[in-house]
């Protein structure tokens, strides 16, 4: 029997490792605009987010939205829009990705306090639907079907 990732290869995926965080999150290492970064992958988000503090980093071009977002704990926090923008994950890219940003600090906080790295934003469904994405839990890889 064909292995999942030879399965999974010969029909166009790339893998990319995940890392299993202290606070039992996956962490993927992302690129954005050029600019790699840290992100929780997080099937329940239905956009891929960015920290506010991070908006120079990933030379991203923002925008005010009028959509307050919620989640891990928070809710009607302010949050900008950045169109057009280029991600790469592993071998996979994406081009013209909008991406939220709002204030991760909590998110962080939570992180830190449990000795787990701090992160740059959310890779969420948005991307995960784009990439048709597949997860291997246990061995703990995202597959992403190339364009």
């Amino acid at each position: 029997m064909d292995t999942l990732h030879s399965f999974l290869s010969e029909r166009g995926y790339t893998r990319t490792k995940l890392h299993l965080t202290k606070t039992n999150h996956f962490e993927i290492i992302a690129t954005i605009n050029g600019n790699k970064g840290r992100f929780i992958l997080d099937t329940g988000a239905s956009n891929s987010c960015v920290g506010f503090d991070s908006t120079e980093f990933f030379k991203l071009k923002t925008q005010d939205s009028e959509v307050k977002a919620a989640g891990a704990g928070a809710i009607d926090m302010e949050t900008q829009v950045s169109k057009k923008n280029n991600i790469a994950i592993g071998k996979w890219k994406q081009d013209k990705l909008a991406l939220i940003l709002f204030n991760l600090s909590h998110v962080n906080t939570a992180l830190v306090n449990h000795n787990a790295k701090p992160v740059h934003g959310i890779i969420g469904a948005d991307v995960l639907k784009k990439g048709k994405a597949i997860i291997d839990y246990n061995k703990k890889y995202v597959y992403l079907k190339l364009n």
